[in-house]
């Protein structure tokens, strides 16, 4: 059995060649390896030609033996330790099988058969052990290569959420964007309209008012003319058709101008905004547009009425802001607490006096416009809801939820300004508009 530590070490140094090979240690180690190869087999062939067999016993189990220590002090064969320390018994069993033949022959001779077992056994020991060796690695490596596309499968789906987030997002202001342009085409028809509308008004109004004047200056003629030639008697009668007459076209002229600056104001509101920011004062444009939307409130509802109360800075800066887009926010704002007064009076018991209140201020760099009513509120669970596109509170039909979504977006986005939101459901909501000057 001795030939079997010789077949143990080529066998060693062939397989740490083999698994040497796909590392850049292959060339550092390749030649030595080669020569230990070489000797082995020199070796043991001249052993075996010159010398004893209990000799080649001792001899193949040194060469085994001093094989797998030079190999364990090399940091580059650590890797291998395992392999390495499955020879240690194979080197014991030979060399003392060896020992007991040189020195006990008749002991050996009774139990050879269990000493060469047990070499067979501790050669069969070393492929148990290496097999279990190169059976452990593998799994590592599939337990590294399953980690790393756990990694890769964890990154890649990362990635693939962070894209359909991001194009989630897109559509969402995709949609946004589609509903802002088709209500601004409705607004851009409904300008066109109104302006079509105001100009045919216009012209009848012009003639209201123009014969009302010139009816009046008659009038005047006639009383310092003919009326002078009646006798006393029908005189007096005159007179007082003629003042109620005077008295008639005033009204007809007062609230033909009135009329007339409604129509002024419509045709305003209805000019397409430019995009061009102009010096504007604020606080004539708030008190245009509050009473623009006070008379198209009394115009849907001739029995509603409202006090409105108007607190305007003493001096109101121009500021440079697009009048149409502006207006429209201010008139958005105003009819939302008309309507809120409204309602709110439809609920009362009669002694509910429906305000809206108006109130300037220059304060840190900002002009303020609190627009403020004491109607019905806005109940605390929808106030981050009320500036979402398409969110109204208005029954069907009254109400298409983009006017606050559309008010932001020139506040804040055209503006550089904020629109904050105060309110207590059942007694007040204020809204405070807030540009930069």
């Amino acid at each position: 059995m001795h030939f079997l530590s010789f077949l143990a070490a080529f066998l060693l140094v062939r397989r740490i060649q083999k698994y040497l090979q796909p590392s850049p240690l292959y060339q550092k180690w390749n030649r030595l390896l080669k020569t230990a190869e070489a000797s082995i087999i020199v070796l043991f062939v001249l052993l075996a030609v010159f010398s004893t067999e209990k000799i080649n016993c001792f001899a193949g189990s040194f060469m085994l033996l001093g094989i797998i220590l030079f190999a364990d002090k090399q940091y580059d064969f650590r890797h291998y330790k395992p392999l390495l320390h499955a020879h240690y018994p194979l080197v014991g069993s030979v060399f003392l099988n060896g020992l007991v033949w040189l020195v006990f022959p008749g002991f050996y001779d009774e139990w050879e058969i269990y000493f060469q077992f047990a070499v067979l056994l501790a050669f069969a020991w070393i492929y148990v052990r290496w097999a279990s060796s190169k059976k452990q690695q593998e799994l590592k490596i599939v337990a590294s290569r399953k980690d790393e596309l756990e990694v890769m499968v964890a990154e890649r789906t990362a990635e693939i959420n962070r894209q359909k987030d991001e194009l989630q997002e897109a559509v969402k202001e995709l949609q946004a964007t589609q509903a802002q342009l088709i209500q601004q085409e409705k607004l851009a028809s409904l300008g066109e309209l109104t302006a079509g509308i105001a100009h045919e008004i216009q012209n009848p109004l012009n003639f209201v008012n123009n014969f009302s004047e010139v009816s009046t200056e008659l009038l005047e003629e006639l009383k310092t003319g003919p009326l002078e030639q009646l006798p006393e008697s029908e005189k007096e009668y005159a007179e007082e058709i003629i003042r109620d007459l005077t008295q008639n076209l005033e009204k007809i002229t007062f609230h033909g101008k009135r009329a007339d600056s409604i129509v002024k104001g419509m045709l305003q509101h209805s000019r397409a905004s430019t995009g061009q920011k102009e010096l504007t004062d604020i606080n004539a444009l708030a008190d245009e547009y509050l009473r623009l939307s006070y008379h198209g409130c009394r115009a849907r509802d001739k029995s509603f009425n409202a006090t409105m109360e108007t607190h305007f800075a003493p001096f109101s800066p121009q500021l440079k802001v697009v009048p149409q887009d502006m207006g429209r926010v201010l008139l958005n704002l105003f009819n939302n607490a008309f309507y809120s007064v409204s309602e709110k009076k439809k609920q009362s018991d009669g002694s509910y006096q429906p305000t809206v209140e108006v109130r300037t201020t220059l304060i840190n760099g900002f002009m303020e416009i609190k627009v403020k009513d004491n109607g019905i509120g806005i109940p605390e669970h929808i106030k981050d809801k009320i500036m979402q596109p398409f969110f109204t509170t208005k029954p069907a039909g009254e109400g298409t939820g983009l006017g606050l979504s559309l008010s932001y977006d020139i506040v804040v986005k055209g503006h550089d300004g904020k629109i904050d939101i105060e309110s207590e459901e059942g007694e007040y909501t204020e809204f405070t508009v807030s540009i930069p000057v």
